[in-house]
């Protein structure tokens, strides 16, 4: 053998790991399909603004020992996220706020807003939410979830709301503030330089091998190391004996344009029905609309948000975990339990979908656990 490891997948859950076996003197092969590491956290330089390929990606977290962990591999901004919402022209704040709800009703204090949301409530009937829209009304009341997150939810899972799990929308958030973060986090901003440099400097010393289909190539790859880490998708790792896990996709059009500002925002999400896009994204914000040296940019770039559903050939972004799903990945993880040699880690090799912090955290458990 000559590797310790063979990680597939250059991503973040990868990248943490290797950076980890490295530092305890392992030899590590890190070998992606794609052409380029980082995986979705993937971000390329262009006209001076760091793009974020495969969506926006705002770093934001709790966990004070992810915080200082990420902090050796990049300087972070004081970047804030603060989305707005457009329905059919008009503009609302995210999250749900004081802003909104003056918006939305006129209303002035934080016992008149809750007056109204329990008003709705109560003429909505809703007691115990057994569905996405029934949870939603519980907590802004009907208008807010006719404009604000009726169209944009079902334009992400093409799925009527009513037969969406309540869960999904558990945790949005609601604030009777004039707060307009979104993550109300201990820790949050952007990575100076973008994240692809943060992948760079973790998986410096590691052997690596890009446009290299681990399936494909899986018998000689294993020869080459004691271990695997995978992080791809468990059932395709399995060559999908039991049935395929189902996933949302997203397809992106992005625009250089010769403009310095096109929407003033980084993020706004578009929650109208008819709009075929659910959100556009102008990178430039995420970094206040300067380079690295400080100097404003004079051109911007956007991308559109386009939700799919997932099928063979393209990326995987959303797990759908209802019952079936579920119960299927559970079939899946016994399977993966019998790989005495392999580690099944990340998002899709866990079916879950995890924010950059807790895939950071989990990929240090898991690497604590095999040296320390």
């Amino acid at each position: 053998m000559i590797y310790d490891y063979l990680i597939v997948g250059a991503g973040l859950y990868g990248a943490v790991f290797a950076e980890r076996a490295l530092a305890h003197g392992k030899k590590v092969l890190i070998v992606d399909k794609r052409s380029h590491i980082g995986g979705n956290v993937y971000t390329e330089n262009l006209e001076g603004i760091n793009v974020h390929k495969y969506g926006a990606h705002i770093f934001h977290t709790n966990n004070t020992n992810v915080w200082n962990y990420i902090n050796h591999f990049a300087t972070f901004n004081r970047y804030t996220n603060s989305p707005v919402a457009n329905y059919n022209g008009e503009l609302y704040s995210l999250p749900f706020n004081m802003y909104t709800f003056n918006k939305m009703w006129g209303v002035i204090t934080p016992k008149e807003a809750k007056e109204k949301i329990e008003e709705q409530r109560i003429a909505a009937n809703i007691s115990n939410p057994s569905n996405l829209e029934e949870q939603a009304i519980s907590l802004v009341g009907i208008d807010i979830y006719e404009k604000l997150i009726k169209g944009y939810t079902e334009k992400q899972w093409n799925r009527p709301c009513k037969e969406l799990p309540a869960f999904i929308i558990k945790r949005l958030p609601v604030r009777f503030t004039f707060d307009n973060n979104y993550f109300n986090a201990l820790y949050q901003g952007i990575p100076v330089g973008g994240y692809t440099r943060i992948i760079e400097k973790m998986i410096a010393g590691a052997d690596i091998k890009l446009n290299t289909d681990y399936l494909t190539e899986r018998e000689s790859l294993n020869e080459l190391a004691n271990k695997i880490v995978y992080t791809g998708s468990i059932d395709e790792y399995f060559n999908y004996s039991l049935g395929v896990l189902e996933y949302r996709s997203v397809n992106f059009e992005t625009e250089l344009l010769d403009i310095s500002n096109y929407q003033g925002n980084a993020v706004i999400n578009y929650t109208d029905s008819e709009t075929p896009y659910t959100r556009i994204i102008e990178h430039k914000w995420f970094e206040f609309g300067k380079d690295e040296n400080g100097n404003d940019l004079l051109k911007t770039i956007i991308s559109k948000e386009f939700s799919s559903e997932w099928k063979p050939g393209v990326e995987r972004y959303y797990p759908i975990n209802n019952d079936k799903n579920n119960d299927l990945f559970k079939a899946y993880k016994e399977l993966a339990e019998k790989e005495t040699n392999v580690i099944f880690g990340g998002r899709l090799g866990e079916y879950k979908y995890y924010d950059m912090d807790q895939v950071i955290d989990i990929a240090l458990n898991r690497a604590n656990s095999e040296f320390i």
